[in-house]
């Protein structure tokens, strides 16, 4: 099982750009994969904030690592869910 938590800020442009990517090419195309939304301003969003040092949103963690934070790309994306995957 390969996790995914994208952390978000209400109203973010490049935020709502990395759920579509997440939405309409990730989870059609990796079942296994789990996509958890944290909204940044919350009490949880603000600790993996800090836990991370994530400075600019979105954040995107994979597995408990940070894997992007500011923007998301595709093709960097899917090629790390490919080299998670057996």
């Amino acid at each position: 099982m390969i996790k995914i938590i994208e952390l978000s800020t209400p109203g973010c442009v490049h935020c709502a750009e990395a759920k579509k990517i997440l939405e309409e090419k990730i989870r059609p195309n990796f079942p296994d994969v789990e996509i958890e939304y944290i909204d940044m301003l919350t009490e949880k969003g603000m600790e993996m904030v800090q836990k991370y040092g994530i400075m600019s949103s979105p954040g995107i963690i994979i597995n408990g690592e940070l894997f992007a934070s500011g923007g998301l790309s595709e093709q960097k994306l899917v090629e790390k869910i490919k080299s998670l995957t057996p």
